[in-house]
């Protein structure tokens, strides 16, 4: 594969963009994905239809598929027992596919609540809950949410009482949380499917509640 570092087209090979959506010039580590991306498909090692296809699937994860695991664990006492014994074989069991993942669920009580960070970069449980969200990556997030969780709580809305413990669980590039909300007040008529609507993103991170019907 030729490599013309003086071709200013703005394409590469197969023409995917050297530039991002805004126009401004990729950064290095794009740049190196292309790369690697364009080499491994001349080599017959991929085709751009398995490329394709995965980005599919990456776009397709959502919080939604969260949100039906914490609807079963708050409709099924079974299920909940084994989510918060094994978090990744209870979703796989579900039809998630999580790959190696080791994921934990941690249950917030009435003298409870648990909050999810990376202070390292921004791991996060793409495969259950999609792409994190913008502020989940910030530095100042990062930081605050291990020093000041109460505060950072109280800006996002949740505003606890000081008898509540907050528990901080720091993500790294091998384990990742969920965070198994308290079933809301007078849901017991609801379907899964009903329940799972009430479920956040925010309510399975920490920083925020679920719904009230």
């Amino acid at each position: 594969m030729p490599h013309d570092h003086h071709d200013h087209s703005g394409l590469s090979p197969s023409g995917h963009p050297y530039r991002a959506d805004n126009d401004t010039p990729l950064s290095y580590w794009q740049r190196m994905e292309i790369a690697v991306r364009e080499l491994l498909i001349e080599k017959g090692h991929l085709d751009a239809a398995a490329v394709a296809a995965q980005i599919d699937a990456m776009d397709a994860r959502s919080p939604a598929n969260g949100a039906a695991v914490v609807a079963r664990a708050w409709t099924d006492p079974a299920f909940k027992a084994r989510l918060l014994d094994n978090a990744s074989q209870a979703c796989r069991d579900m039809g998630f596919d999580i790959g190696p993942l080791h994921l934990i669920a941690v249950e917030n009580t009435p003298d409870t609540h648990n909050m999810i960070v990376c202070t390292l970069c921004s791991c996060y449980p793409r495969n259950l809950l999609g792409l994190p969200p913008d502020w989940y990556k910030t530095r100042e997030y990062r930081a605050r949410a291990v020093r000041e969780p109460r505060a950072v709580l109280r800006e996002f809305g949740v505003d606890l009482p000081d008898s509540t413990t907050i528990r901080v669980h720091d993500s790294t590039a091998d384990m990742r949380y969920i965070v198994l909300s308290a079933r809301p007040a007078g849901t017991d008529g609801m379907t899964q499917d009903q329940l799972a609507a009430l479920v956040t993103r925010d309510s399975m991170i920490g920083t925020g509640l679920p719904r009230t019907p």
